[in-house]
């Protein structure tokens, strides 16, 4: 029924928050409206008012937090994105967000080991594994690091920057990298995508075509996206720039650039920070199908 479904979200949400809190993070609110996201290729914010957006993240106003000497910080917090429905999107949805200054991605491999050990707690509490799918995927078990490259040469025997040129990695990605997933009984890191795919993202020392940038799937339901922090503002001014490009080529219009985050981007030190959905996880703590299962209200029932 779906109010045992409610019961275990707030269930899941009450351990994020223990689990952040026990490790030393401060949670942090930062504003919902705000005058620009970091503007994204196939990302359409939801204009609320003139000269403000509903937020598509929370990651710009929490990168300023770190700029301005916070150095463990976290945020659950509801985020909106025009015209995604389905499955597993819906317009309105709940994010967390967590950042770490002086680390690099891998550290939020680590956190994201952690977490999921303690959220599967609640979904077996004796055994401590997700069930998905039929099959019974463990946070235990040795966890599989993959990068994009080899996962598209291994699954679709095709090269993903080749994909990237003919407009094939959407479909390739979904249609069959994400499938091949599904069977492992463990959580997979899909890492190192190209700096094409990863605009807010640091480059990898010595690979400057690869971005320290993951996504973390479980079941092949794709859980959270995490990298490690660009944190200069020239590069980053291009990236959003070249992203308006793009929109514009397909037929979208520009968006504002954040300028305040892009003058404070300079002073945060090396960081990583990553989005992980609240919604998903509860739907894989409860092992269904339909983001619709784990929300009070469905868009279609307001």
């Amino acid at each position: 029924m779906k109010s045992d479904l409610l019961h275990l979200r707030a269930h899941v949400i009450k351990s994020i928050r223990d689990f952040f809190w026990e490790r030393g993070f401060l949670e942090v609110e930062t504003p919902l409206l705000i005058p620009a996201n970091a503007p994204e290729e196939y990302i359409d914010p939801i204009f609320a008012f003139p000269g403000l957006q509903l937020q598509t993240s929370p990651e710009i106003c929490m990168k300023r937090l770190l700029a301005r000497g916070h150095s463990k910080i976290f945020q659950i917090s509801h985020c909106w994105r025009s015209e995604e429905r389905g499955l597993r999107h819906l317009s309105e949805f709940t994010m967390l967000e967590w950042y770490r200054s002086e680390s690099d991605y891998t550290a939020l491999m680590n956190d994201c080991r952690e977490l999921l050990q303690r959220v599967a707690q609640l979904s077996c509490p004796h055994a401590n594994f997700f069930t998905r799918n039929s099959v019974k995927i463990s946070p235990t078990h040795p966890w599989q690091h993959i990068s994009v490259q080899e996962a598209f040469l291994r699954f679709g025997q095709v090269d993903v920057l080749d994909c990237l040129e003919n407009g094939l990695y959407e479909e390739i990605l979904t249609s069959v990298i994400e499938p091949a997933l599904t069977d492992c009984n463990a959580p997979v890191i899909l890492m190192d995508y190209p700096t094409e795919l990863a605009a807010l993202a640091r480059t990898k020392p010595g690979s400057p075509q690869l971005a320290e940038r993951f996504e973390l799937y479980v079941g092949g339901l794709e859980l959270a996206n995490g990298f490690s922090e660009l944190n200069d503002p020239v590069e980053q001014r291009r990236r959003f720039e070249a992203a308006n490009r793009m929109r514009r080529h397909i037929g979208k219009e520009s968006l504002p650039l954040p300028e305040p985050f892009l003058e404070e981007l300079s002073g945060m030190p090396p960081s990583a920070g990553i989005a992980l959905g609240v919604d998903r996880l509860v739907m894989l703590t409860a092992d269904v199908e339909s983001i619709d299962e784990v929300v009070a209200f469905t868009p279609e029932e307001l």
